[in-house]
This record gives structure tokens, C-alpha cells and sequence, in this order.
């Protein structure tokens, strides 16, 4: 059987892990092995926050909602039941917005769920 010389592939695939891991403290950003374990970690974590961070932002959102309706005098679960009946379409994001953006329009929105 013919030798098979890898220098090629074996330098681009490490270089690919280096070049992920550039920024890297230390050992993880210049050493193959340890870098190779850094970078699968930080790919596992990426993919799992990118996830998460629509989760995060939903949680802030009903922070923000909650804060806002209840200096209102209503509480957040009552709020997003009278906007379901009096079928305003305005989702959490939005009215977020409005709560810290522009009080007096989130007064209104309320005002409307409470009728």
C-alpha cells in the first residue's frame, strides 16, 4: 500500500480549530488539543443560548409588563387576559416597549384590557 503523506489536511484542520479559538486566553487559544476542547465547548454552548436567549428575553419582557401593570393598579396575568378579550394584538416585545418607552400609550393599552 501506497504512504499516505497528510501534511496538508492535518495543518488546514488545525488551523481551522486555531482560527476559531483566536481571542482565546492562555493555552486555549494557541495550543491544538487544549484550544480543540475549548472551541467544542463554546460551539455546545452557542447553540445552546441561541436558544435560550429567546427565552431570557420573553422573561424580561414579562418583567417589564408586570412592573408597568402594576403601577397601573393591575396585575400582569389580568392584563394579558383583557387584551386577549378585548382583542388588542399586541405582542410582549411591543408592549415592553411601550411600558419603558412611552408610559402614558401603555396607560391606554391598559385601560382598554380593564374595560
Amino acid at each position: 500500500m501506497a504512504r499516505v503523506k497528510r501534511g496538508n489536511v492535518a495543518r488546514k484542520r488545525r488551523n481551522k480549530i486555531l482560527r476559531l479559538a483566536r481571542g482565546f486566553r492562555g493555552g486555549s487559544g494557541t495550543l491544538f488539543r487544549t484550544a480543540n476542547q475549548r472551541v467544542m465547548k463554546a460551539l455546545c454552548n452557542a447553540y445552546r443560548d441561541r436558544r435560550r436567549r429567546k427565552r431570557d428575553f420573553r422573561r424580561l419582557w414579562i418583567a417589564r409588563i408586570n412592573a408597568a401593570a402594576r403601577i397601573n393598579g393591575v396585575s400582569y396575568s389580568r392584563l394579558i387576559g383583557g387584551l386577549k378579550k378585548a382583542d388588542v394584538r399586541l405582542n410582549r416585545k411591543m408592549l415592553a416597549q411601550l411600558a419603558v418607552v412611552d408610559p402614558g400609550t401603555f396607560t391606554n393599552v391598559v385601560a382598554a384590557a380593564k374595560s
